[in-house]
Formats: C-alpha cells, sequence, structure tokens
C-alpha cells in the first residue's frame, strides 16, 4: 500500500511549489516598502493579477490585518493570530497542506522582510477540489491494483507452496523406499532448483546402490559357487573314504585331493578377505619408493612355481624409477600379475617386468609370452570371478579374483591399470602411477 502514500507526497510537491511561487509574488510587491499600511498594501495588490487564491492576508510586524481577499468576515483592522502567520512572523517560510474528502487545503506564510527587518507577512490559503478529486481517483485505482497485485502474488504463492510440497513428498516417499531396499526408485528430472538438483542426487544416489546391490548379490552368488566346487569335492572324496575299503596308496592320493581342494579354499578365502580389505579399509600411506627392489623381491619369492612351469622370469628396471604408493600394494601388484603371467604362459615362456618414465608419472610393464586375452574379453578381466578360459583357470586354481584385486589396488594408490596384446603373441599390462621428479640416488 506504499504507492497510494507516494502519490499523495508527489501532489503535496506540487501544491507547496505552487503556493510557495504565489506568495513571492506578494512579497516581491512590496520589496520596495520600509514600512506596510493599508494604503501602501492596497496600492501594490491592485498591480498584482488575479492568482486565482482563495483568501490572501497581508499583516504588519505586529500580526494586525492590512489587507483581506474576502469580503464577507474581512479581518482587517484585527489581529490576526493564525500559527502560519505567527511562524512568518519569526522570519520562517511556512506551509501546510491537508488533504480532505473532496478537496485539498494549502496553507502558507512568508515574512516580508524590508533592510533585514521583518515589516510583515503574506498569509494565502488554497482550496483545490480538482487535485483533490484526481488524487481520490488516483489512489481509489492504485489500491485496487495493489490489491489485485497482492491476491495474485497470494495464489501464486499458494500454487507454488502445493506445487513445492508435492515434489517435496514425492522426494520423502522416494527416500522412505530407498531406506526400505527399494533401489528401483526414480524422481522425474524437473526443473533445476534447488528441489530438482536433490532430484538428481537422489537419482544419481539411488543408481548407485541400486549398481552396488547388483554387484553385492552377483558377488555373493559367485563366491558361493567358488565355495560350493570345493566343498562339494571334499565332501565326495571324505565319503568315497569312509564308505569304502581302500589300499594304503589309493588312501594317500585320495587324502592328497583332500588337501588340495582346502589349499583352494585357502587360496579362494585368502582373496576374499583381501578384496574385504580393499572395500572397508583406507589406503595406506603412500610414499616414494623405487620400483627395481620391490620387484625383485616379487621375482625371487616366484622362481620356484617359474621352474616348475618352464617359464623364464625377466626384470628390466632403472634403479632411479619410483612411485607414489603403498609399498605393501605395489608388492601384492606386481606379485599377482607375475603370477598369473607364470600360471598361463606357455612352455619355455617368459614374464618381464619393465619400468619408463613418462613426464611426473612411471609406467610398470608385465609381460608374458602366453596365449594372450581375446579382445572381446579384455573389458571383463577386472571384474570379480571373471575368467577368460574357465577350464584353465579352475586347473591352474584361479577363482577369477587375482586381477580384481589388482585394479582396486592400483586405483586406490591413485594409479591406473590397462592391457594390451603383446608382439609376438601374449599380454602386457601396464601400470601407471604418478611419481617424484627428483631420481633416486643410485
Amino acid at each position: 500500500m506504499y504507492a497510494p502514500i507516494m502519490i499523495r507526497r508527489l501532489t503535496y510537491s506540487a501544491q507547496r511549489s505552487a503556493i510557495i511561487d504565489k506568495a513571492q509574488l506578494f512579497v516581491s510587491a512590496f520589496s520596495t516598502y520600509d514600512r506596510l499600511d493599508r494604503d501602501s498594501v492596497s496600492e501594490a495588490i491592485q498591480s498584482i493579477n488575479d492568482l486565482h487564491t482563495a483568501r490572501v492576508v497581508i499583516t504588519n510586524a505586529g500580526a494586525e490585518c492590512l489587507y483581506d481577499s474576502l469580503n464577507a468576515g474581512s479581518a482587517v483592522g484585527k489581529l490576526v493570530l493564525y500559527p502560519e502567520i505567527a511562524e512568518a512572523l519569526a522570519g520562517n517560510d511556512t506551509v501546510y497542506i491537508r488533504y480532505e474528502t473532496d478537496q485539498i487545503i494549502s496553507k502558507a506564510a512568508i515574512p516580508i522582510v524590508a533592510y533585514n527587518r521583518t515589516i510583515g507577512a503574506v498569509y494565502l490559503l488554497e482550496r483545490d477540489p480538482d487535485q483533490a478529486a484526481l488524487l481520490a481517483g488516483l489512489q481509489q485505482t492504485v489500491f485496487w491494483i495493489s490489491v489485485g497485485l497482492e491476491t495474485v502474488i497470494i495464489l501464486f504463492s499458494i500454487l507454488f507452496f502445493i506445487h513445492y510440497w508435492k515434489r517435496m513428498r514425492r522426494l520423502l516417499l522416494s527416500i522412505r523406499k530407498l531406506h526400505g531396499g527399494d533401489y528401483s526408485v526414480r524422481l522425474p528430472q524437473r526443473g533445476r532448483d534447488e528441489v530438482g538438483q536433490l532430484g538428481i542426487a537422489f537419482n544419481e544416489l539411488a543408481q548407485r546402490l541400486n549398481q552396488s546391490e547388483e554387484v553385492r548379490k552377483q558377488f555373493v552368488s559367485n563366491a558361493s559357487h567358488e565355495l560350493k566346487t570345493p566343498l562339494a569335492s571334499i565332501k565326495l572324496l571324505t565319503d568315497s573314504i569312509l564308505q569304502n575299503d581302500m589300499d594304503r596308496d589309493t588312501m594317500r592320493e585320495f587324502v592328497a585331493d583332500v588337501g588340495s581342494e582346502a589349499d583352494r579354499l585357502t587360496r579362494l578365502s585368502a582373496k576374499l578377505l583381501e578384496l574385504t580389505r580393499l572395500d572397508t579399509q583406507p589406503v595406506e600411506e603412500r610414499e616414494l619408493i623405487a620400483v627395481a627392489p620391490v620387484a625383485d623381491r616379487v621375482l625371487r619369492m616366484l622362481t620356484p612355481l617359474a621352474r616348475k612351469q618352464d617359464v623364464r622370469l625377466e626384470l628390466d628396471c632403472a634403479r632411479d624409477l619410483q612411485v607414489l604408493a603403498s609399498a605393501d600394494d605395489l608388492y601384492q601388484i606386481l606379485f599377482n600379475l607375475v603370477e598369473n603371467g607364470i600360471k598361463y604362459n606357455l612352455p619355455h615362456g617368459a614374464v618381464t617386468v619393465r619400468t619408463y618414465s613418462d613426464a611426473d608419472c612411471t609406467i610398470i610393464s608385465v609381460e608374458d609370452t602366453g596365449m594372450g586375452i581375446p579382445e572381446p574379453e579384455k573389458p571383463h578381466i577386472f571384474e570379480r570371478f571373471y575368467r577368460v578360459d574357465k577350464a584353465r583357470s579352475r586347473k591352474a586354481g584361479g577363482a577369477g579374483l587375482g586381477l580384481s584385486i589388482v585394479h582396486d589396488m592400483v586405483l586406490r594408490n591413485g594409479g591406473t591399470i590397462t592391457v594390451t596384446d603383446r608382439d609376438g603373441g601374449g599380454s602386457c599390462f601396464h601400470l601407471r602411477f604418478p611419481t617424484d621428479s627428483i631420481p633416486m640416488e643410485a
């Protein structure tokens, strides 16, 4: 409701300026007088054109009326003790404007000064019904416009609140469903405001939870299947031992098979525990580690297995290259890759570990001369329980977890891993790790 007030203020300002200008014209008519009397005032008034003023009063310094434009009820010869005149005789310009129902009443009083001495005052009174009617019309128009705008704003606010409440209610219901295990719930993508952004974040979270749940179910299914096979073999072998009379050599053979299956279970359990550790525990503090000593230790540990498989181990590492990683993780990564290279190699084959620098990274490659990995299989080799050659993997005692462990360890140490075909046959795994630009002293 500020608009009617502003209109009234603007109208009052215009009225003030107009009545002050009229009063100044009267004051200028007495600029040549050093004192005022009735004759001099009447003479001066006659020289001023009619200014359409409701009332004009001229007083001397003692507030005695020397001129009054009213015929009926004239105050000539009387003391005029209006507050406005008293203010003017004190040397102050005074203006009062009041709005009534059908008119605007303006009052102004200005001192008449001669030789720095107040010799009288001019008092003007105006009544303006036209301006009052115009002001009343404007105020009423603005009032109804304001009422209309406020009504629209209130209706819009109510509609916005209902729309916002429905969206929030849908979000809360979706959160409850998500909390209850329904990861397929999604929110419609509407708008780019805060609620819309919240919906996008919710959908992304639900998608990730759904993927995690699918991975978990697949992991449990695969783990159960992998555990079931050696357990079934152990059960079958023990039943055979208990139900049949066997000679000593046959029994030793059966017991050896039981031990082999138990070793397989042990390896599988160890890898499952390692995956759990990678998923739940934070990465150990990383430090700059020289690659060559770690790779040399890995090859020494795997030399007996390589001799048994008739595979040659080779090391081509610069002594000054280092990587920023966890020492235990780097050892486990190289151990798993070299072990795989030995198990799935060809007789008289070789596994080679090389290092070289590239900008601010150190690249470690593990090459083997085996049968290689088919191109359609490469995108899946880092998935848990995935095997390229399932029959050969089971025969070698693999469960499809080694490369998955390597992949997770590389990522959590800030590195990347890729696989390519080796020239002449076989596979080459490339590990890229961040490193320090300062080479280590030999």
